[in-house]
């Protein structure tokens, strides 16, 4: 039999033992908590952030798309992760033209777009694409701050039920390469050319009595080095990072287009903002344009002499007689446009 102080011993052992057993159970009901808490915050996160996809045809090297994932981190930054965009280059969702679909449609929130394309839903959007309206960069970049820009840009978001302009961003003066050169635009007669799917790149092309191709941007490569096309048209930068050089002889600096993409964000998802997140956006936007606008002045400025170095012929031309041409051929009508536009536009100063 144990005596009394065996029993002491077990009685104290007992306690501590229930004692443990009740700080185990509030432990574990303190973790749960704990962890039910962080599972909510966590879900509360989750529905917080709202991500974009924005979309476009150009290379991950273009500071188009450096750029823009730029803009992208800056917003996150100043909304504090409520909003995460996703950045999809090199028509990873589509060609151009379903990109501006897309914005109706719901698969993409953002885009870059030429204006020519954009103007399917508003042609005197276009206006700014009829063949040699402007002087240089420094005119591209002064009708995007311009009052007529506003007015066609507004008219467009009317036309499309909402989509908006965010920003403009210079893309360079398009220039042609060749396999078959010519030096006027009289030799340019049956030649097949590459253009981009929509009316306004064909204005120079059909006065000079090309053969105007449309082609997607991401096939555009394979249909040179096949012969499918003789030639197509882009600025400087492109004519680099799509490395068209290689399948092309010749640059004919013909000039003809002064090009520039527009930042657009779809109705649905600006609605959805408020008016202070609108003016972030449209800020961070617009910076990101900026910072574009001079990587491309820039390398346009240098590509000439690369090229060169690379053992392309480069070809000048009498530019102006590309345009009295075009002016004699191409009627502002048939494009849609409004000439009242179009001398607003050239009288920018």
């Amino acid at each position: 039999m144990k005596n009394r102080n065996d029993k002491t011993a077990d009685l104290r052992v007992v306690g501590s033992v229930a004692l443990g057993l009740r700080f185990l159970r509030r432990s574990f009901a303190v973790g749960v908590a704990l962890f039910a808490l962080g599972s909510a915050l966590h879900t509360t996160a989750s529905q917080a952030q709202t991500r974009l996809k924005w979309a476009h045809v150009y290379e991950t090297s273009e500071p188009y798309h450096k750029w823009a994932v730029w803009a992208g981190e800056e917003f996150k930054k100043r909304t504090s992760g409520k909003y995460e965009i996703q950045v999809f280059p090199a028509s990873s969702l589509g060609k151009e033209s379903d990109i501006n679909q897309g914005l109706q449609l719901g698969t993409v929130d953002m885009i870059y777009t030429g204006a020519s394309f954009a103007a399917r839903s508003f042609p005197r959007l276009a206006v700014s694409y009829y063949p040699f309206t402007f002087r240089d960069a420094d005119h591209v970049i002064k009708y995007g701050k311009s009052e007529v820009f506003r007015e066609l840009t507004e008219g467009y978001k009317k036309a499309t039920n909402g989509n908006t302009v965010l920003a403009l961003t210079y893309y360079g003066v398009r220039h042609s390469t060749t396999n078959k050169p010519f030096k006027n635009c009289d030799e340019m007669k049956g030649l097949k050319m590459r253009v981009p799917d929509a009316p306004a790149y064909t204005a120079m092309p059909r006065a000079c009595g090309a053969n105007p191709t449309p082609i997607a941007f991401a096939e555009v490569y394979l249909a040179l080095q096949n012969g499918t096309v003789d030639a197509q048209e882009n600025p400087l930068p492109t004519i680099d990072a799509k490395k068209f050089y290689e399948v092309q002889k010749h640059i004919v600096m013909t000039g003809h287009i002064a090009d520039a993409l527009l930042t657009i964000v779809a109705p649905t998802v600006w609605a959805k903002m408020s008016a202070a997140e609108q003016k972030i956006l449209a800020e961070v936007a617009q910076d990101a344009a900026e910072k574009a606008t001079l990587e491309i002045r820039k390398s346009e400025a240098e590509l000439v002499n690369v090229f060169k170095g690379r053992g392309i012929n480069i070809i000048e031309v009498d530019r102006a007689a590309f345009q009295q041409r075009v002016l004699k051929s191409i009627e502002f009508s048939s494009m849609g446009l409004d000439k009242r536009d179009w001398d607003r536009v050239v009288a920018i100063k």
